[in-house]
């Protein structure tokens, strides 16, 4: 049996935010997570074209890479990149038109929220997980920890401040996945014509998963 979207995310535990300048850099960051064992790409609305980019992604890599869409505000932006290919959909905000209609497609939601109020309105909305953004400005993983104190069956994805340095604290304070930024989708490592940055980079965050996992694993 294949594997449900989120049981993808969850075992990739990671979702590189892709903000590319043009399409050519944003293949070039693919090829090179791909290389280092990331599978999942989340690409923004902020990208030139990103619709077009996620068709082409789709077309390169099939099945090999989990391709989302980002940044989304409106349905028109969601029902684009799902056709274009986007297995999930994710907001930096609530958008309950959005959430409806990924749902609709029987696409995975993810919309961003921050404070209790708005992250348990996003989850009774339908949202298959919450990305809670920004989340280093509320104190990062010890703000996630107190998040899910009082809502321990929330899916949460901590996007903002996840760097490979605070990523076991994040996932030790219940993070189903982690957002994460430049500190692995490194555009000037692309730049400059080093992408095997980005690939060790890949690999160092999948080690501070599996190290995690195992810790916890033996722990029980």
């Amino acid at each position: 049996m294949s594997e449900t979207t989120a049981q993808v995310l969850e075992r990739v535990g990671l979702i590189p935010v892709l903000r590319a300048r043009n399409a050519k850099q944003a293949h070039a960051v693919v090829q090179a997570m791909l290389a280092g064992g990331v599978t999942v790409v989340e690409v923004t609305m902020t990208v030139p074209g990103a619709v077009n980019l996620l068709k082409e992604l789709k077309n390169e890599y099939g099945t090999k890479c989990l391709l989302g869409s980002g940044t989304v505000t409106t349905v028109a932006q969601a029902e684009a990149t799902i056709d274009a290919g986007a297995e999930f959909v994710v907001s930096p905000s609530f958008h309950p038109a959005v959430v409806a209609v990924t749902k609709a497609h029987k696409k995975l939601s993810i919309p961003g929220a921050l404070t209790p109020t708005e992250v348990i309105t996003a989850w009774e909305a339908g949202a298959d997980y919450v990305k809670i953004f920004p989340c280093s400005a509320m104190g990062g993983a010890s703000y996630l920890k107190s998040l899910l104190a009082p809502f321990p069956h929330l899916k949460l994805i901590p996007t903002g401040g996840v760097t490979h340095h605070t990523a076991a604290s994040f996932l030790e304070a219940g993070a189903r996945a982690l957002g994460v930024g430049s500190d692995l989708v490194n555009l000037a490592a692309i730049d400059e014509g080093h992408p095997e940055i980005i690939t060790a980079a890949a690999r160092a965050y999948l080690k501070v998963i599996a190290d995690f996992r195992n810790q916890t694993s033996t722990s029980l």
